[in-house]
C-alpha cells in the first residue's frame, strides 16, 4: 500500500514537497495500525501481595489476626484495600504439610470477608473468629487471607496457618459475681460441667482472672497460673475506681499446650469505702507527774488517716459529750496529755478514721489519776 502511495506522489507533479512528507508519514503511521495486534496486558495488581497471620484456639473459636500495613499516600497498594478475604480448608491431620497456593485456592472455602476502612491503618491489627463445629473426628484447619481492593482484584494468599483444634475444651464458667469487701474484691464462679463438644469428663486444669477499667479496653490476666479453686481474691484494686472480670477455663491441648474456654460473663463492679474501721485496741496508759501517757496499737485497715482522742471525768457521761483532746487527727499511736490536775481521775477512749471518713466505733474506755 506504501508503494502505490509513492507512485501517486511521484506522478502527480503539481504536489508540493512539504505536503508528500507529510502524506508519507501519515501512510507510514496507518500501515503500522493495520499491522497484528498483541494480546492486552493484565492491569497491574494494586493490592499489597502478602501479609502475615497468626491465630490460636479459644473454645470453639479459631481467632485470627494480622497487623495491618500502614498509611501511605503515595502507596496506591494501600489506598485501594477494601476488605479480606478469609480461607479455610480443613485436611485430615496426617495430610502432606506441603501446599502449593494453586491447590489452596481450589480446595478450600472463603468464610468470612471483612470490611477495611481507612482508620484500620497505621500497623492497627485486625482480628476474625471463625466458629467451629465438632464431628468427631480430627482434622487439620488450614487458614489464609487475601486482601482485595475497589475494583475487586486480589492479592496474593497470607501465610498458610495451620491449626489442629481440640475438640474436649473444657465449657466456660458460669455465673460469675463479684463482692467488694474492705481488703478485697471477691470473685465467685460456677465450674464447667461439660467440654464444649458435650464430653465429659471436664477436660480442666484451672481458671484464669481477667480485669479491665471498661468493659470494651483489653483485659488484664491476675493470675501467674491457672488456679484451682472457684474463687478470687483480688486485693489490689482502689475504691472508687470501675472494674470489670471475666473468668476463662483452662483446658490441656492435642499437643499439651494450654487452651482457654470462652469468658464467662462478664461483672462490673464500684467499689465504694463505706466499711467501717475497727476500734483502736491494745491501749494503755501511764501517769507521771504533769503527764498522763497513752498507747495503743496501730489500725490493721491500710487506709487508716489518723486518731481522734476522747476525756471525761465521768465515765458514765454520753460518749458523744466527751472532750475531744485533738482538733488535728492524731497520726501517732501515742498521745500526751498535759492538761491534768493532780489527783483528778481522767477517763479516756479512742476512734479510728479512714481516708473516707468512716469513724470507728469508740474503743475500750481506760483510765488514770494524775500523781
Amino acid at each position: 500500500m506504501l508503494n502505490i502511495i509513492l507512485n501517486t506522489l511521484f506522478l502527480n507533479r503539481s504536489f508540493n514537497q512539504q505536503a508528500a512528507l507529510a502524506f508519507i508519514m501519515f501512510a507510514v503511521l496507518m500501515t503500522l495500525c493495520c499491522g497484528k495486534r498483541k494480546p492486552p496486558l493484565p492491569p497491574l495488581e494494586k493490592v499489597r501481595q502478602r501479609v502475615e497471620i497468626s491465630g490460636f484456639q479459644r473454645g470453639n473459636k479459631i481467632a485470627l489476626s494480622w497487623q495491618m500495613p500502614a498509611r501511605n499516600a503515595s502507596d496506591s497498594s494501600v489506598l485501594n484495600i477494601k476488605s479480606a478475604d478469609i480461607y479455610r480448608l480443613a485436611e485430615p491431620s496426617n495430610a502432606p504439610l506441603a501446599l502449593s497456593e494453586e491447590e489452596f485456592a481450589s480446595r478450600s472455602i472463603i468464610i468470612g470477608n471483612l470490611p477495611i476502612s481507612d482508620t484500620d491503618f497505621g500497623l492497627k491489627r485486625l482480628t476474625y473468629n471463625d466458629n467451629l463445629e465438632f464431628a468427631g473426628q480430627s482434622a487439620r484447619l488450614r487458614y489464609a487471607i487475601r486482601f482485595v481492593n475497589d475494583s475487586g482484584q486480589k492479592a496474593a494468599f497470607s501465610n498458610f496457618l495451620l491449626i489442629e483444634p481440640t475438640a474436649k475444651v473444657a465449657d466456660n464458667p458460669k455465673s460469675l459475681t463479684a463482692e467488694v469487701s474492705q481488703e478485697n474484691i471477691l470473685l465467685n464462679w460456677a465450674a464447667p460441667q461439660i467440654n464444649i463438644d458435650g464430653s465429659k469428663p471436664v477436660n480442666i486444669v484451672g481458671y484464669n482472672i481477667y480485669r479491665s477499667a471498661a468493659k470494651t479496653e483489653n483485659a488484664k490476666l491476675l493470675n501467674d497460673k491457672p488456679i484451682s479453686d472457684t474463687r478470687f481474691q483480688d486485693n489490689f484494686f482502689e475504691f472508687d475506681r470501675e472494674y470489670f472480670y471475666f473468668i476463662r477455663s483452662v483446658s490441656v491441648g492435642n499437643s499439651g499446650e494450654p487452651i482457654e474456654s470462652a469468658e464467662s460473663n462478664i461483672v462490673g463492679i464500684l467499689p465504694k469505702d463505706t466499711f467501717v474501721p475497727t476500734a483502736p485496741a491494745s491501749i494503755t496508759i501511764a501517769a507521771v507527774p504533769g503527764n498522763i501517757s497513752i498507747f495503743f496499737a496501730s489500725n490493721p485497715e491500710r487506709d487508716i488517716v489518723g486518731y481522734s482522742i476522747y476525756r471525761s471525768t465521768d465515765s458514765a457521761l454520753d460518749k458523744s459529750k466527751w472532750q475531744l483532746l485533738n482538733t488535728d487527727l492524731l497520726k501517732t499511736n501515742t498521745f500526751q496529755d498535759t492538761k491534768i490536775e493532780t489527783g483528778t481521775k481522767y477517763f479516756y477512749y479512742l476512734k479510728a478514721t479512714d481516708a473516707k471518713g468512716n469513724l470507728s466505733e469508740p474503743s475500750e474506755i481506760v483510765s488514770e489519776t494524775a500523781p
